[in-house]
């Protein structure tokens, strides 16, 4: 399973990459926004801090013609990057388009079933499922996500599943038991993720122990 660190926070990708779990990241408008400064160079700080993992570029324009020249030229900026585009109809054509053209493709804001079986036909590289903001509207983001993974292993497609607009750590585990191919979580809560009180009390309670034996003892 992949990890990715869904931020534009360079420094924080930084810090976590060398946990050796990192295995990319994942960035949209928004965050880039709250970055501030140039996209180009936060994007381009992003590829020296993480030299060999996937990123995720999302598209900006709406014109289809325009977001295929945009997606074009995002992936040409590193043989790493995947190419965010929301799953909407009009963008349809444009995604055929792309993966005819090779280029790598995470489609984005994925809510139905539906939805992933059309992109899985088309060839995308991955397939976005958001799960938090199902969860927002009422409905049971996990369970869908147990579909899709469930659907990926009766059709056997090729397109990766990757979970995304998940918030809780119980949400997180949740994904991981189900099986898909990545996940994409904001810094804070991965680092939540990396911590659990039984084990600080574990640790806090060896070397108490060990420090009751005397400064003399020898170990090995």
């Amino acid at each position: 399973m992949k990890l990715y660190l869904d931020t534009s926070d360079y420094n924080l990708i930084q810090e976590l990459a060398k946990t050796g779990l990192v295995d990319g990241v994942t960035t949209n408008p928004t965050n880039l926004s709250k970055k501030g400064g140039s996209p180009r160079q936060v994007i381009e700080k992003i590829f020296e801090v993480l030299p060999h993992g996937t990123i995720s570029l999302e598209v900006t324009e709406k014109d289809p013609e325009k977001l295929y020249a945009q997606a074009r030229a995002l992936s040409k900026l590193k043989d790493t990057v995947l190419v965010k585009i929301p799953c909407h109809i009009a963008y349809y054509p444009t995604i055929k388009r792309l993966v005819d053209d090779g280029i790598k493709l995470n489609i984005t804001l994925v809510f139905s079933v539906a939805q992933v079986m059309w992109m899985a036909k088309l060839g995308v590289h991955t397939i976005s499922p958001f799960v938090g903001r199902l969860e927002e509207i009422g409905q049971n983001g996990i369970s869908f996500l147990s579909d899709l993974c469930a659907l990926r292993n009766q059709y056997g497609f090729q397109s990766k599943i990757l979970a995304a607009s998940l918030r809780t750590a119980a949400q997180v585990e949740q994904a991981m038991l189900l099986g898909v191919d990545a996940i994409t979580i904001a810094p804070k809560l991965f680092q939540e993720l990396t911590h659990h009180e039984l084990t600080d009390k574990g640790i806090a309670q060896f070397e108490h122990d060990w420090r009751s034996l005397g400064s003399n003892i020898q170990f090995p």
